[in-house]
């Protein structure tokens, strides 16, 4: 494992981890708000054990990246922090990459795909509705709760209330603890409504939606996105009966053998004589 940092274009310093061999064929694990790329240390060693390169950044404000002192909206704006990951892949020298996102990490990878679609192989997403409309005091409620709480209360309870694995709840917790309550305003402020269908419409690729049978909140919007989805030719739908929000903590192995056999069938589709590779 190698930890890499860079400026982002706005100057702030950006943190990611690159495993595996650098001829791996590359993986993004991106991870969702509030998280960090710890969330993903099994899978990624898992992957880069298995010959893939897997990057897993830290996105800014969240774990060992950092943030702009002034902690505004704008700063955290949807196409910023896919500019960030977008220059990632520059810095890492990697061509198109089969992308994973969780919440925040595939909110994200749809904003690449209305940018630089071609950076992106495939694309797997959990926890991640393509739109969202959610009132403009949700975001304000980040900052009121760890007032109320204190960081550990307020990381403890929202980790109980991400998952029913104990082991993860600690780890979920440990990573809160540490995060800015004014990041989360801000990046809230901009995820809390967008509307990103019509890039996964307009992407050509692959693209997997896994849906975690505990994930309530995510699951009462998802209908729409399934819906607007339905004529994607190459569009799909895993269900996770026992996954929740983060269910790469929750489910491990299924999950990891859900990706591994939706890459398969992307490579089996690119050698194709009648299709050929799509990157």
């Amino acid at each position: 494992m190698t930890e890499k940092t860079f400026l982002a274009g706005d100057g702030i310093p950006f943190v990611y981890e690159d495993l595996g061999p650098e001829t791996g064929d590359p993986v993004v694990l991106c991870h969702g708000l509030g998280a960090a790329g710890i969330q993903f240390r099994a899978d990624a060693d898992y992957f880069a054990g298995k010959g893939w390169r897997v990057l897993v950044p830290d996105l800014r404000g969240h774990g060992r990246s950092g943030a702009p002192d002034s902690m505004r909206d704008e700063d955290f704006s949807i196409e910023r922090m896919a500019r960030d990951l977008i220059e990632m892949l520059d810095h890492a020298g990697v061509g198109p990459v089969h992308w994973i996102g969780n919440s925040l990490g595939g909110i994200l990878a749809l904003a690449i795909l209305g940018l630089e679609p071609e950076r992106i192989r495939s694309l797997a997403t959990y926890g991640t509705a393509y739109t969202l409309g959610l009132p403009s005091f949700v975001p304000h409620l980040v900052p009121l709760i760890y007032g109320a709480l204190g960081p550990r209360l307020a990381a403890e309870l929202t980790a109980r209330s991400t998952t029913s694995n104990v082991e993860a709840q600690r780890l979920i917790a440990s990573v809160l603890r540490d995060f800015s309550p004014k990041a989360g305003k801000a990046v809230g402020a901009n995820v809390r409504s967008y509307d990103l269908i019509a890039n996964a419409q307009g992407y050509e690729g692959p693209i997997l939606l896994m849906r975690g049978g505990l994930d309530h909140a995510v699951n009462r919007a998802l209908p729409t996105t399934i819906e607007a989805m339905a004529e994607h030719p190459d569009f799909r739908v895993k269900h996770l009966p026992k996954g929740g929000h983060v269910a790469n903590l929750d489910v491990p192995e299924e999950f990891r053998a859900t990706l591994e056999e939706f890459w398969r069938e992307v490579e089996a589709k690119e050698q194709s004589p009648a299709r050929g590779r799509t990157q």
